[in-house]
């Protein structure tokens, strides 16, 4: 899918009167079947553009067109059928606690499935096979049947990614994808995601926190801060003096040692939830 965003500034919906908008006056265009890294300190914008692109919230100023098409003009019914062309990724996957694995990671086909079939999945399990091969690309096909809150917050996460293997879908949206994952699977969940979209010829979107994964895998990389962006270059030409211009103030991101959740570990039950809005 090829994606032109032109003077688009956005506000996040949960943004005080007044506040700053998210994203000011950015433009960007992305190839059909592309693959970029976003990149920034927290708060530079790059969930809200996320959302922006997935159609999830219209820019308040400029334009967003997919394949030439500016979603926001189309009728409801229009809409909802280029969404379905869109799989978004959000950092903590929205996966009902008391489902099973087989379930979840079926969902992502849901865009392309009826009503009544859709009501059927949920009970009966379509093609039990693809999801198994779907999570053992991640290495969770022993999870198959599990129930997703005996999962930990790396697996649920995991999960969550192997739902776009499956999904049919010429845009991947994957926000923050390896916040949850120790080293080991975050090389993992990166190769397999950028081999699928390879494989399928979709355009992959990704932010990340982790700068040294985004120049290893991604051959573009766009650095966002305070909304606007600040370079978008090839991977081998973002210098360290460039990183270190964009995360000024913010070396601790950079370096990699801000605080981070337990790796893997148990589900401790329910949880105040914080949300962070970049």
């Amino acid at each position: 899918m090829k994606i032109e965003l032109l003077g688009a500034s956005a506000r996040h919906p949960a943004a005080r009167p007044g506040a700053a908008p998210a994203l000011k006056a950015l433009s960007l265009q992305f190839r059909a079947g592309e693959q970029a890294a976003i990149i920034g300190p927290s708060g530079a914008g790059k969930t809200t553009l996320l959302q922006v692109l997935a159609c999830a919230m219209p820019p308040t100023a400029g334009t967003l067109t997919l394949d030439g098409v500016n979603p926001w003009q189309l009728p409801r019914s229009a809409l909802q059928r280029l969404r379905g062309g869109l799989f978004l990724a959000p950092q903590v996957p929205p996966l009902p606690p008391r489902q099973r694995v087989v379930t979840a990671v079926l969902a992502g086909r849901l865009p392309a499935m009826g009503l009544l079939a859709s009501l059927r999945s949920l009970f009966y399990p379509a093609d039990i096979p693809a999801a198994f091969d779907a999570l053992n690309q991640f290495d969770l096909a022993d999870k198959l049947f599990e129930r997703v809150d005996r999962l930990s917050g790396g697996e649920r996460q995991r999960v969550g990614l192997a739902r776009a293997l499956l999904a049919p879908a010429r845009l991947w949206l994957i926000d923050e994808p390896l916040s949850a994952l120790d080293p080991t699977r975050s090389r993992q969940a990166m190769a397999t995601l950028l081999a699928g979209a390879r494989e399928r010829g979709t355009t992959l979107v990704a932010t990340l926190h982790q700068v040294n994964v985004a120049l290893a895998h991604f051959p573009r990389i766009i650095g966002l801060r305070d909304g606007a962006l600040a370079f978008d270059l090839p991977a081998a030409e973002v210098t360290r003096e460039r990183l270190a211009r964009l995360y000024d103030q913010f070396e601790h991101e950079l370096r990699g040692d801000a605080p981070a959740a337990p790796l893997d570990a148990p589900d401790p039950g329910p949880q105040p939830v914080v949300m962070h809005c970049r």
